[in-house]
Order: C-alpha cells, then structure tokens, then sequence
C-alpha cells in the first residue's frame, strides 16, 4: 500500500509540475528589432551573465532533443569556439521538473567545457519562445545586441555552415 501512494504521489507531482500551455500574456522577445540587452542569466555554474556587445549570434534551444543536439555539435569543437566566433548559447531548462533539473540535467550541464546560458524561469522563457518554433535549433542574430534576423535550423550541419 505504501508503494502505491509513493507512486501516486510521484505521479501528481510530475504532472504538477510540468506544463506545455502556450504563452499567454508575454511580449515576444526574440523578433526582428528588439534587442538582448536586457537578457541576464546565469551560466551552467551558477555565475551571472549578460550578453556581451560583440555577440553575432545567440543560438537557443528550447527542447530536450534540440539542446542534445546543441551539445554534440559543441562537444565536437575546441571549448572556445563559442566566444571565438562570437556566438552565445542559451538553453531553456525551465520545463523541467525541479528535482530532474538539480538531481541530473544541471550537474551534467556543469561538467561540459563550453558556457550555456540557462533560461531557469517560466514567465521568462514564456516570453523567450512565444511565436517560436521549439522543435528547431533557433539562430538570432544581432548588431549591437539588437536582432536582425531569427532563423530555424534543423541539424548541427546546418549550425555549422552558419557560424564559417
């Protein structure tokens, strides 16, 4: 019997937790003219960041299978190849489960060698992804931290050809 209120327990805060209701009420951040100057989160270390003036392009992934993908294409580069080409990586974590987040996605996050930028917040990711295409690596690029296109991608080759 304490198995099966463990299990139901679990279960209600699972689903309790999670949430894919669509942005409500939030102004669309990553749109054509507005600007990242406003953007601070903290890195994979818990450090606080900001979005340096020199950045070309700040590469978003807001699903699981996206920021897998994000990370074996960073994996297969030198771990400064990010600041290198002026890139900025941001990964929204904020779907996840509290206790999934700090028991196994923030401790490996923690041990790849390349800086992330974590979107740990609900409103703010609500706002971050409004009108975007989740399921596709997001590319904003940006003059003097302001954005001049926002384009999809669907594989690391793609990534790959964009930053050369």
């Amino acid at each position: 019997m304490k198995l099966i209120v463990t299990l139901f327990v679990s279960a209600l805060f699972f689903i309790g937790c999670s949430s894919d209701k669509p942005a409500q009420n939030v102004e669309a951040k990553l749109v054509v003219g507005k600007t990242l100057k406003e953007l601070h989160l903290n890195d994979q270390h818990k450090k606080p960041q900001t979005i340096p003036s020199d950045t070309k392009f700040v590469v978003f992934s807001f699903s699981k299978p996206v920021g897998h993908m994000c990370n074996a294409f960073l994996e297969e580069h030198p771990a400064d190849y990010l600041p290198k080409h002026h890139v900025v990586y941001v990964a929204d974590v904020s779907p996840a489960p509290s206790i999934i987040k700090n028991m196994f996605i923030l401790p490996d996050l923690e041990k790849l060698p390349f800086p992330i930028l974590l979107i740990n917040d609900d409103l703010l990711s609500d706002s971050y992804h409004k009108d975007i295409d989740r399921e596709k690596i997001v590319v904003v690029e940006l003059d003097n931290l302001t954005i001049t296109a926002v384009r999809y991608l669907k594989t690391k080759e793609e990534l790959d050809s964009l930053f050369k």
